[in-house]
Order: C-alpha cells, then sequence, then structure tokens
C-alpha cells in the first residue's frame, strides 16, 4: 500500500488532519482527523510503500504494546484509511 498523491498531515489548531492538496482531492463532507499515534504512522510511511506488518513493527519499535494488540490497531487503521481514500494497494 502507500498513501495517495496529494494528501498531506499537517497540524491544525493542535489537531492532527489529513488535508487535500490539488482539486482531484478536494472532497469538503469529510475531515480525516488522526490521534498521536495514527499520525506517527502516516509520517513514517510517507513516501514509502508499506503494509500492516511494516506498521505493526513501527508500532512494536515506538510503543510499548503487544504484537497482537499492535497488529490488530493496525488493520483497523488501514480499513479506514482505505475507506476514507488517502490510501491505495
Amino acid at each position: 500500500m502507500k498513501q495517495k498523491e496529494g494528501f498531506r498531515l499537517r497540524t491544525i489548531c493542535g489537531e492532527n488532519i489529513i488535508v487535500a492538496e490539488g482539486i482531484q482531492n478536494v472532497d469538503f463532507s469529510r475531515i480525516i482527523s488522526l490521534n498521536e499515534t495514527a499520525a506517527y504512522l502516516w509520517r513514517q510511511s510517507e513516501g514509502k510503500v508499506f503494509d500492516a506488518k511494516s506498521l505493526t513493527q513501527l508500532l512494536l519499535d515506538e510503543y510499548e504494546v503487544d504484537e497482537a494488540t499492535a497488529l490488530s490497531d493496525v488493520r483497523q487503521l488501514l480499513s479506514s484509511w482505505m475507506e476514507a481514500g488517502i490510501i491505495e494497494a
């Protein structure tokens, strides 16, 4: 997977928000807000191809979490990113 072109993470008023850049991505019906952990994974995956395994490893390296929980959380996150249309396979 990879991030779709034209989506960037910005911090606005202390909140991590994915914003669309470019006319093809403009859709004001949804705001995509990320918690600190999701924002960390987004930053770490910018410009890279990634999968659930690589993002899980990032969580294990950065946070005190067991592998099963990290993998479950990553799968949920990837599903929400895919549904939001900000990543592609």
